[in-house]
């Protein structure tokens, strides 16, 4: 049996399982790996190779992390490696035309929603952050312009209310290997046809900023605190300032990582309850009962073991 050769383009660890998948797969021969350079991270800031660069080096594939894949000579590499296709999972990188001119029709790529919706960087955050209720995954053709390219395939997900980001990046990562596995071999072999887009029905999920973290407790009501604190679990989280009477805690950042949606009321962003599990504070439009937070430099941890050691009272602030 004949397999495809493959370049693979990504970097983060969505990209890392759908490689693994490529791997398992016979239809498949990985025959390079381009990936985003080694960055700082940890506590001590050491330079550390992606997760897709990880797995590709524990199968002895060749691997490149070039800051931009315009550069005529890794071009160069990349055509020399005899792919006769790309596939792109959340690289990180915008590609030139003259890679998508390497494998004409045959770049595709794996996007973590229901295109046209939420074209663009964080698909999936996004998503959670609106209130949506099915997301998804879609092969599209690559073409220059941003997530725009015809469509292979795609498979519909629903979104449970008690899913965080997190866990919806891992529900999508086995429908986005599926999409691999069956429509992109299918695309292959000539017995797919792509769809256009809809171009009304285009919205943009734009990169998540640090300074989102800030929970907005005077301006958004409290089912949509709740989905920005969901959302916000993929990174960076979701970060209020307690101001209470304990000078302890006065004006230390206090991420909030999961809350319910509570039927009370009272001035936006004053603790209203607290009982030996949580606590609960008032939004823009209903309140937010707290149940898991994770104090400045400490775990994660219940409200219930925050709450043995800090006293909150009803009248406490957050901002």
């Amino acid at each position: 049996m004949s397999s495809t050769r493959i370049v693979f383009l990504g970097t983060p660890d969505f990209a890392r399982q759908h490689l693994a998948s490529l791997f398992t797969d016979p239809h498949y021969t990985v025959v390079g790996v381009v990936t985003q350079p080694d960055r700082p991270s940890g506590r001590h800031m050491r330079l550390t190779p992606s997760p897709v660069k990880q797995l590709a080096t524990e199968h002895g594939i060749q691997t490149i992390s070039p800051e931009s894949v315009k550069n005529e000579d890794v071009l160069r590499e990349i055509k020399n490696w005899g792919a006769e296709a790309a596939v792109v999972v959340a690289f990180g990188q915008i590609l030139p035309q003259a890679f998508l001119d390497i494998f004409p029709q045959k770049t595709v790529n794996v996007h973590a929603s229901l295109l046209p919706r939420w074209r663009g960087a964080a698909p999936i955050q996004r998503a959670i952050e609106a209130g949506d209720r099915t997301t998804g995954v879609s092969l599209q053709v690559m073409v220059k312009k941003l997530d725009a390219g015809d469509v292979i395939g795609r498979y519909e997900l629903a979104i449970d209310d008690a899913w965080d980001a997190v866990r919806l990046h891992n529900e999508l990562i086995p429908l986005g290997a599926r999409l691999l596995q069956t429509d992109f071999r299918d695309y292959l072999r000539g017995n797919l046809s792509p769809t256009p887009q809809d171009e009304s029905l285009v919205t943009y999920a734009s990169k998540i900023e640090k300074s989102e973290s800030r929970i907005e407790w005077a301006n958004k009501t409290a089912v949509q605190i709740r989905n920005h604190i969901r959302a916000m679990a993929l990174g960076p989280g979701s970060v209020t300032t307690l101001q209470s009477g304990q000078t302890t805690l006065n004006d230390r950042p206090l991420k909030v990582l999961w809350g319910d949606v509570v039927p009370a009321s009272g001035e936006p962003g004053q603790i209203v309850a607290v009982d030996r599990d949580s606590f609960t504070v008032a939004c823009a439009d209903g309140a937010l009962r707290v149940t898991r937070i994770q104090p400045q430099s400490k775990p994660a941890m219940s409200t219930h073991d925050f709450l043995l050691g800090h006293m909150l009272k009803i009248g406490d602030r957050l901002i």
